[in-house]
């Protein structure tokens, strides 16, 4: 990113902060391991909470420097277990011990992690994108032969809802929560999160809290549908910021060409059928806004 920025051109590749790795403890291991390279990084001494808050912090802060307006997190479920900084530090210790910790520490650690966060993204007003709900690693022998991330993954049917509420609303009770999008993996949470985004759009800003397009295996004719038809059903469908790209085809203008297609046919069926009015100029501009300006005013791409 920064050799880019330097050789100067019309092209912007800007960095997004992905720390799911800060905040898994499921493997001790490899958490430490994460933590010492981090040491490293920061050239800082990690051997207390506060010390990893604020190298984390450190890197947030250094990301946003280079051009960084988007976070993202990859969970089966958001984390909003109640706790006290006593916990989390006593929790943290263990860790650097290697000592194991219970399922519920688990989860306070990550709740804790999450919600820092979170507040970091609002003090700097950037976008946060929850990707919610795959199970990942199910083949174990494939696992130790080629390492995660290579299509061992599948869909899950964690549990949404009260957790997701009870984030959302800890943020918004503080008037500390920032723009934020959720990606479902399971279409059986389409409606949930139709609605559930409803409760914080707090007409700040236009679309606020977002459902997010299709995702991975939903990323296809009839999981689009389906979710384009849940928020246009449940929520406001001419905020919504539309299709992007990811990590594995970040330049692929096909997927947003297949969406906008599929986009306009939708449209044009509720036309036919008299459930829309056959104005071009008014459903031509909630399918240019959806397509690219709604896009464009949400996020702070500089």
């Amino acid at each position: 990113h920064q050799q880019l920025k330097q050789q100067g051109g019309t092209v912007k590749m800007l960095p997004a902060f992905r720390p799911d790795k800060a905040m898994n403890p499921d493997d001790l291991e490899v958490l430490n391991a994460y933590i010492d390279k981090l040491e490293v990084v920061t050239n800082t001494s990690i051997n207390s909470y506060d010390a990893y808050l604020s190298a984390l912090k450190s890197r947030h802060d250094y990301f946003g420097a280079n051009g960084s307006s988007v976070s993202d997190h990859g969970l089966e479920q958001i984390y909003a277990e109640d706790y006290t900084s006593e916990e989390i530090k006593n929790i943290f210790e263990k860790i650097r011990a290697k000592n194991s910790i219970s399922y519920q520490e688990n989860l306070k650690f990550r709740s804790a992690l999450l919600f820092e966060f979170a507040l970091w993204n609002h003090e700097k007003g950037w976008v946060q994108q929850f990707h919610l709900g795959a199970l990942r690693n199910n083949n174990a022998r494939m696992l130790a032969k080629l390492g995660p991330d290579t299509g061992w993954d599948s869909i899950g049917d964690f549990s949404q809802a009260r957790q997701l509420s009870k984030f959302l609303n800890r943020l918004d009770l503080e008037n500390r929560l920032a723009k934020t999008i959720i990606y479902n993996l399971n279409p059986a949470d389409n409606e949930l999160i139709a609605t559930m985004i409803g409760n914080y759009n707090d007409g700040s800003v236009a679309g606020k809290v977002q459902f997010g397009s299709a995702w991975w295996f939903l990323d296809q004719k009839d999981g689009m549908t389906k979710q384009i038809n849940a928020l246009s059903n449940m929520g406001l469908l001419s905020k919504f910021v539309g299709m992007l790209t990811d990590s594995r085809s970040f330049l692929s203008f096909p997927r947003h060409e297949y969406f906008r297609r599929l986009l306009c046919n939708l449209f044009g069926d509720d036309v036919e059928n008299g459930e829309l009015p056959n104005d071009m100029e008014l459903i031509g501009k909630i399918i240019s806004d959806i397509s690219y300006y709604n896009a464009k005013n949400y996020f702070n791409f500089k």
